[in-house]
């Protein structure tokens, strides 16, 4: 099935807008697929994938309002049931700085690690901000590979930890 629609939607953070949102769909006939849900600087922000017949705007739109939520919509080709597993875990601690994101990860991306998904927050103070990452991906290279392609950033003070992760399912 790849009639798949992406929602995404963004407002300040309060209790409801998952149920509320959902609610609506489901009441609609809308199928869920995967989903990304979360309080990101006291807003609130849901990328989800939807199914169903017509468009899902009119569905959504009155409570997005009420919600004071920003509705975006987007055609998109999609399957279920069909991940990568990540294999790989990387922890990025140093202080906050502009291009600290581009570094990291294009020097892995280089090095051959698809990012999967990646979080991130700032920490300490505003006079020494704390920049913090979590990033797990899929690589075919060894970990020691990644880990040495980011190597020179500890004397940058960042510190990288690149790991596997275990993938026994079953």
């Amino acid at each position: 099935m790849n009639n798949w629609k992406m929602l995404t939607l963004v407002g300040k953070d309060r209790p409801g807008i998952v149920a509320r949102v959902t609610d609506a769909l489901y009441q609609n006939g809308w199928n869920l697929g995967e989903a990304s849900m979360l309080r990101l600087g006291g807003n609130f922000t849901i990328m989800l994938m939807v199914s169903g017949a017509g468009e899902v705007e009119p569905t959504l739109q009155p409570v997005a309002q009420e919600l004071g939520l920003r509705l975006h919509v987007d055609p998109i080709e999609g399957d279920l049931h069909s991940h990568v597993v990540p294999n790989i875990q990387v922890r990025v601690v140093g202080a906050d700085r502009a291009g600290i994101v581009a570094q990291v990860t294009g020097q892995l991306a280089e090095a051959g690690l698809n990012i999967l998904e990646l979080e991130s927050d700032v920490a300490g103070s505003a006079e020494t901000p704390i920049y913090i990452m979590g990033i797990h991906g899929y690589a075919d290279v060894p970990v020691e590979d990644l880990q040495q392609a980011v190597s020179d950033l500890v004397d940058q003070g960042i510190d990288v930890t690149v790991s596997g992760i275990e993938t026994l399912i079953g």
